[in-house]
């Protein structure tokens, strides 16, 4: 677990948000909570079925789904358009930057992003605006190695 991260047991709220209280769906939102970082539905899956979990795939996918519909996750898009998904720790969604490599992700400044699409909802006049922000680049380490490798 990441150390800036607090681990919190799956709140039952967060599940039965999304539907009927399970073993499977707390099994899932338990593993979410305990990433590191971002995660597929498929990787996952994969670390469930590793430790011998029976969460089926499409259990995992549409408890991310409805974790996302609800707000319980921050959703980015990697390289090749896979959604990832991080449990959100407190209500309100956050920004990152991803690294394109490695996948490693920082929690960014939101603060003018939030103030301009509240203006552009406030001006339009358009109500339950909702944006999706993407930044991605490569972090030091990885542009250390390519550095390194471009030498080579």
């Amino acid at each position: 677990m990441a150390p800036d991260r607090q681990y919190t047991p799956a709140p039952s709220h967060d599940v039965t948000l999304i539907g009927r209280l399970t073993q499977q769906r707390t099994i899932v939102v338990e593993a979410l909570i305990r990433a590191d970082d971002f995660v597929g539905a498929q990787a996952l899956h994969d670390q469930l079925a590793a430790a011998g979990s029976p969460v089926g795939l499409s259990t995992v996918y549409r408890t991310l789904a409805g974790l996302a519909r609800v707000g319980r996750v921050d959703v980015v898009r990697d390289a090749s358009g896979e959604r990832l998904f991080r449990y959100r720790l407190g209500p309100e969604h956050r920004h990152y930057l991803i690294c394109t490599e490695c996948g490693l992700s920082r929690p960014v400044d939101s603060g003018p992003v939030e103030e301009w699409a509240d203006t552009i909802a406030r001006t339009s006049g358009f109500a339950n605006v909702r944006h999706t922000v993407d930044l991605s680049g490569v972090c030091p380490d990885c542009g250390r190695r390519q550095a390194a490798d471009e030498h080579r």
